[in-house]
């Protein structure tokens, strides 16, 4: 999939590793750890948008914590996360603009890491951005324009990108 315009090739934006917590407090402090374990930065809490009586959650209340990761670190860190997934995933697991997000039910089946009884087990979601350079015009504060349908990178380009850059195995589902 080499392109001939260096602004037309894929590649990584920025990877999100997500933990939902569902509650604030002790379990909350843990995925934060586990977290800061992962990915050597400081998490962020995320809370609760809305209130839902039935599972006790309050507007406002933490629930969850993400890290976002870009350059080096993004591309080190998404290849210790698809070793937890075997290097295979499915087209699901890709979006229509090339987004591609996976769950790791245990942090265990992580390269490098092991068991830690003060946190206990906890899944993750993995989320990456794939966009080509350019992408920048979108979310500037000044002159913001939109970005070409053809600049916009597909389901197959992010497939494509993924099996040649990381080696990543697309399963069909039968």
């Amino acid at each position: 999939m080499q392109q001939k315009n260096a602004m037309q090739q894929p590649r990584i934006e920025k990877v999100t590793l997500n933990i939902g917590a569902g509650e604030s407090g002790e379990k909350l402090v843990k995925a934060e750890k586990l977290l800061q374990k992962l990915s050597a930065r400081k998490p962020v809490r995320t809370v609760s948008k809305r209130k839902v009586p039935t599972w006790n959650l309050r507007k406002g209340e933490p629930i969850g914590c993400k890290v976002t990761l870009r350059g080096k670190i993004a591309d080190e860190t998404l290849r210790r996360m698809l070793y937890a997934k075997d290097n295979k995933l499915t087209e699901d697991n890709f979006d229509k603009e090339g987004n591609m997000a996976f769950g790791i039910h245990e942090y265990i089946d992580i390269q490098g890491m092991k068991y830690d009884p003060d946190i206990g087990i906890f899944g993750l979601n993995v989320n990456a951005t794939i966009e080509k350079p350019g992408y920048r015009v979108k979310r500037r504060r000044l002159h913001q324009a939109k970005v070409a349908d053809k600049h916009k990178v597909t389901q197959s380009e992010a497939i494509e990108f993924m099996k040649e850059k990381f080696g990543v195995e697309i399963e069909t589902e039968s």
